[in-house]
């Protein structure tokens, strides 16, 4: 749970966010007004030729009348156990309580206002919308409606129930007298629709409005908030982590004081683990099936500029948004990536080929994108090989043979074959990339290592594919061959992994990007266990860039020291991040990463990606299951190698994890003690092999769809059937299942 004393002033800082995936919101938790900020996924302006950027929406202001500036026993949490924002302090005797949250089942924001003396809640609610519409209100409903200079309509409406008093409607707002209890129900919508043959356009917004707000309202608040913990709880419960008990008078602080201790160097397991947890409930609240995917600020954006139009980057930004999904246990949040990359891409062929000439195949993306196909900034040639990852990964983790036929393979292919087209031979038949960059600085030219791994990374991935599916021989031994051409990586003059083909690099280079070390992670060519040399390499060039750096950046660096199995170095990398950044300016980039008192990753300003990074990488620390012999296995019958405690903290001497996801479709439990394994469950949801390593031991196992292995110890006892277990909660209020 995050906590507070105060209500938020910022809202980069300090206000707190809500999701359900399309609609997003941040609250503010004021005593005299309360602010709620509002944004839908598909607010954006442009179009195919112009890039566009993420819209702020509005706002809902409510306003209490008679509202005194004192009060008392204020606090405002936002509970990560059922995903509600709670607001309660006191006025003159009378106790206010407000509990908000975001419905994905029902698909508006719901907010209940309490007081426990009678007729006491009186006051007004209006829309402010970001773009100049006027509020109108009627009956029992205050709305918002306009248009885009692109033609992209957009519409908000709150509905007000009010018991125990009266409501009326005047001019812009809905004005409410002696009442006990307010049930406010706000939906917002666009008729944008992910579909280029549809000109980006469906539904009227007003339309799915109306349903989504008759349908809550004519259920219960206690019904309605029921479907949105089932909800939500069937994401965030798989997965449950325990990294140390933090000291009683730590833990009870309030989130912004114990993140100002951590600052100072205190120390505070729980609050790392409450990072984790808050990164994932993050990923829930805005990345669902049929929605779009997190873009650079998730959902949650105050501004009609936002810093780099709050968009799609592509060179790192909103992939690392997606490294959580798989082996954090949530998996189908992975569509939505997956959906707009279907969606887009067939802009993208039309535009690579103006880029790159017609008789070039497949496509590629710039640097920054929108949701209508369009980008800006520097073309990103391996932008495409690195989304094609993700589907791949999809398929490794889930084993899902129709995705991995019908929606990866196709991709891989096709993006082959840009490569097939781009690629430059040498005159000693070496293959290199054609001219690209290392992002985000450093020379361009041919052969760029960031690009090189890529591109490798992608033939390797197609590879896997189509053995697994045993298509189009031909094609896939041509890959093969283009693959093995490829210009090896290079060590150079002083140890370290070189960034370009000629030895240049700078040793007292400290920027934010390490984009040749994509080889050690996300990819897995580079492995202290299966490339020594590599990896010694990565470690020189990691440490010459140093820890210093953004946010997003030092969470990458985590990944990396956790593929180098340092688990320490990582930690430190941790807790430089875990420092408080205290100030509230978008127009400040790369003053040094930290995290905001509403734990909002800042590079300064806020980017998401940070959030999600750190927490893959975390997961990284504790389990691992990347081949670590420098390459994936090929063909049907995958051994997989599933790495316990590769890269434990000693911070973290005794713990547990649950429901972690490794490659081959198994759930993994661990627990340990003094640092060291003390048990583990091992699940196969789809049956197959795998090698286990635990410390210097390796140990192989051969499970059915269902079977799950146990580790104690130094024995593995391998059961016949489902094991099912049963894991008690603690903190759940009686009565409450």
């Amino acid at each position: 749970m995050l906590w507070y004393k105060d209500p938020a002033k910022s809202w980069m800082m300090e206000a707190l966010p809500v999701g359900n995936g399309r609609m997003g919101a941040m609250v503010f938790g004021g005593t005299g007004q309360e602010v709620i900020q509002f944004n839908v996924d598909s607010l954006w302006t442009g179009d195919e030729d112009d890039a566009g950027m993420y819209q702020k929406f509005g706002e809902m202001v409510i306003d209490f009348s008679g509202a005194k500036a004192s009060y008392a026993d204020y606090r405002r949490e936002l509970s990560l156990a059922d995903a509600v924002h709670r607001v309660s302090f006191s006025q003159n005797g009378t106790k206010f309580l407000r509990e908000l949250f975001a419905s994905h089942p029902d698909g508006v924001i719901a907010l209940r206002v309490t007081a426990d003396g009678p007729g006491a809640l009186a006051g007004s609610l209006t829309l402010k919308d970001a773009h100049q519409a006027v509020a109108m209100a009627k009956g029992d409903e205050v709305s918002i409606a306009g248009s885009l200079d692109n033609g992209l309509k957009y519409e908000a409406r709150a509905k007000v129930v009010v018991k125990g008093g009266t409501l009326s409607s005047i001019d812009s707002k809905l004005a409410f007298q002696d009442a006990s209890e307010l049930i406010i129900y706000l939906a917002a919508d666009t008729n944008y629709l992910p579909d280029r043959h549809s000109k980006w356009r469906g539904e009227e917004p007003g339309r799915k409005i109306s349903k989504a707000l008759d349908s809550a309202a004519s259920k219960s608040y206690e019904a309605l908030r029921a479907a949105h913990v089932a909800d939500y709880w069937n994401f965030f419960g798989r997965v449950t982590i325990d990294l140390g008990s933090s000291a009683s008078d730590i833990a009870s602080r309030p989130t912004n004081e114990r993140l100002q201790a951590a600052t100072t160097g205190g120390n505070d397991p729980e609050l790392e683990a409450l990072l984790f947890n808050y990164a994932r409930y993050l990923m829930i609240s805005c990345s669902r099936p049929g929605t779009l995917p997190a873009n650079l600020q998730g959902i949650w954006n105050n501004l009609n500029t936002p810093p780099w139009r709050c968009d799609y980057h592509s060179n790192i930004n909103v992939q690392m948004n997606y490294w959580l999904a798989e082996t954090g246990n949530l998996a189908e949040l992975h569509v939505p990536f997956f959906d707009y990359v279907d969606s887009q891409n067939g802009v993208y062929r039309e535009k690579t080929r103006e880029e790159y000439g017609n008789d070039v195949r497949g496509w590629t993306v710039r640097t920054e994108n929108n949701i209508f196909g369009a980008g800006d900034f520097k073309w990103n040639p391996p932008g495409s090989a690195w989304y094609s990852r993700h589907f791949w990964e999809h398929y490794e983790f889930g084993g899902d043979r129709e995705f991995l036929r019908s929606r990866a393979y196709p991709l891989l292919k096709e993006i082959c074959e840009f490569w097939e087209d781009r690629l430059i031979q040498r005159s000693d038949g070496t293959l290199v990339t054609t001219v690209g960059w290392s992002p985000e600085h450093g020379p361009e030219e041919e052969a760029i290592t960031y690009d090189m791994e890529i591109v490798r990374d992608l033939f390797t991935n197609y590879l896997h594919a189509a053995d697994a599916l045993g298509a189009d021989r031909d094609y896939r031994d041509k890959i093969a061959g283009l693959r093995d051409r490829l210009l090896k990586l290079k060590i150079g003059r002083w140890g370290q992994l070189q960034e370009w083909e000629e030895d240049k690099d700078d040793p007292n280079d400290d920027h934010r990007h390490v984009s040749h070390l994509y080889a050690l992670y996300p990819a897995s060519q580079i492995s202290p266990i299966g490339t020594p040399e590599l990896a010694k390499a990565t470690r020189t060039t990691l440490e010459a860039r140093g820890d210093e750096s953004t946010g997003w950046s030092k969470a990458w660096k985590i990944a990396f020291w956790a593929r180098l199995l340092d688990g320490d170095h990582a930690y430190k990398l941790l807790r430089n991040l875990m420092h408080i950044v205290e100030f509230d300016s978008p127009e400040r980039p790369y003053d040094g990463g930290g995290l905001s008192a509403n734990l909002f990753c800042s590079s300064p300003p806020f980017q998401i990606d940070g959030n999600f990074g750190v927490a893959a990488g975390m997961i990284e620390l504790l389990l691992q299951s990347q081949n670590h012999a420098g390459e994936s296995n090929f063909g049907n019958d995958i051994t997989w190698e599933i790495h316990l405690l590769p890269a434990l903290p000693r911070a973290w001497k005794t713990g547990a994890v649950t429901g972690l996801r490794a490659r081959g479709g198994f759930t993994v439990d661990l627990a340990w003690k003094d640092g060291k394994c003390t048990g583990a469950a091992i699940r196969s949801e789809i049956g197959g092999s795998a090698r286990v390593r635990c410390g210097d031991r390796t140990i192989s196992l051969e499970l059915k769809p269902g079977q799950t292995a146990r580790l104690d110890g130094s024995l593995i006892r391998q059961r016949p059937g489902p094991v099912v277990d049963l894991h008690v909660f603690p903190g759940r209020g009686k009565g409450e299942t």
